[in-house]
């Protein structure tokens, strides 16, 4: 069904929405490991899954029973190799989640630019830099603006259950360079792609491997340094 962004943009095209119980077979037979698949209807993750003892667990939105089988067939290569790129399943979330969000109620209300810093954009700089573009997560400013600084632990948080990443809105001022609200946001999109691991018994949200790789954002120690100055 043709949808309209307004009357002097581009058009965005979507398909029939296919049967459900026949988009879940051909992802099934795509991604060729046990899968359940959940359809929902979440605007704060397009896509997620996990996988356990061999067997996954795919959560999408309803939006998805209107892709068109190149973009199941990247659904279920990212689903087997999480580093596979996907052009055509980013591009056409990108094309659909601002018009079901917009239908939202009653949900959290994403706000992705601020007066200074637009976090939609580093977000899409940073996934294709460093994630290869497979990072799905929503991004929004905190709802409200603290009246006093926070500490670094309460500037960003990553919500694995919605997968959502919420960046403090103290960071939204002229002060605030760009390159440390970048880093902050890599740090949350590090704790998406890695997750929370399990070690003696103990839950591990900064392992070895987020620290590694922590370090390897091109302005690291730019930022602590910027950091430590008191800002």
């Amino acid at each position: 069904m043709p949808v309209a962004k307004n009357a002097q943009a581009d058009q965005l095209s979507l398909n029939f929405p296919a049967p459900e119980a026949h988009v879940v077979q051909t992802l099934r037979e795509m991604i060729a490991k046990p899968t359940e698949v959940v359809i929902t209807d979440n605007t704060s993750s397009m896509l997620s899954y996990r996988e356990k003892n061999g067997r996954v667990m795919l959560r999408m939105h309803r939006m998805f029973l209107a892709a068109d089988l190149p973009v199941l067939a990247e659904v279920a290569a990212f689903v087997r190799n999480r580093q596979t790129a996907t052009p055509l399943m980013r591009s056409f979330i990108r094309a659909g989640e601002h018009l079901i969000r917009q239908k939202s109620s009653g949900r959290t209300m994403l706000v992705s630019k601020g007066r200074y810093h637009d976090l939609a954009e580093l977000f899409a700089e940073i996934n294709e830099q460093y994630f290869n573009g497979r990072i799905a997560s929503a991004i929004t400013w905190s709802s409200r603006e603290p009246k006093y600084g926070v500490r670094r632990r309460n500037l960003g948080s990553y919500d694995h259950r919605r997968d959502l990443i919420r960046i403090s809105r103290y960071l939204d001022r002229r002060a605030v360079p760009r390159y440390f609200v970048a880093y902050v946001v890599y740090h949350e999109m590090l704790h998406a792609d890695l997750g929370v691991r399990r070690k003696n018994g103990r839950s591990v949200v900064h392992c070895r491997e987020f620290r590694d790789r922590e370090k390897r954002y091109q302005d690291f120690e730019r930022a602590l340094a910027w950091e430590r100055g008191g800002h």
